[in-house]
């Protein structure tokens, strides 16, 4: 799993850091931090924060992610 923000979308609204502390993290009011490659264990809480972001400036890329047997024929 890989998290991707664009910050020039960003507008500090700190959802993402209030849902998921241990992967987004407000610097000053406006400035975000983040880590690109976070846990899996991770995952429900940045699922949240990417959906409750007002503005949609983060993505989940799964590209890299193994895609199961039954996801594959899932996707015939």
């Amino acid at each position: 799993m890989r998290v991707v923000v664009d910050l020039n979308r960003c507008q500090g609204y700190a959802q993402c850091a209030f849902l998921a502390p241990d992967v987004f993290e407000m610097h000053g009011e406006e400035a975000l931090l983040y880590k690109p490659r976070p846990d899996e264990g991770q995952r429900d809480d940045v699922v949240r924060a990417v959906t409750a972001c007002p503005v949609q400036a983060i993505l989940l890329d799964r590209s890299d992610e193994a895609v199961t047997a039954g996801e594959a024929s899932d996707a015939r």
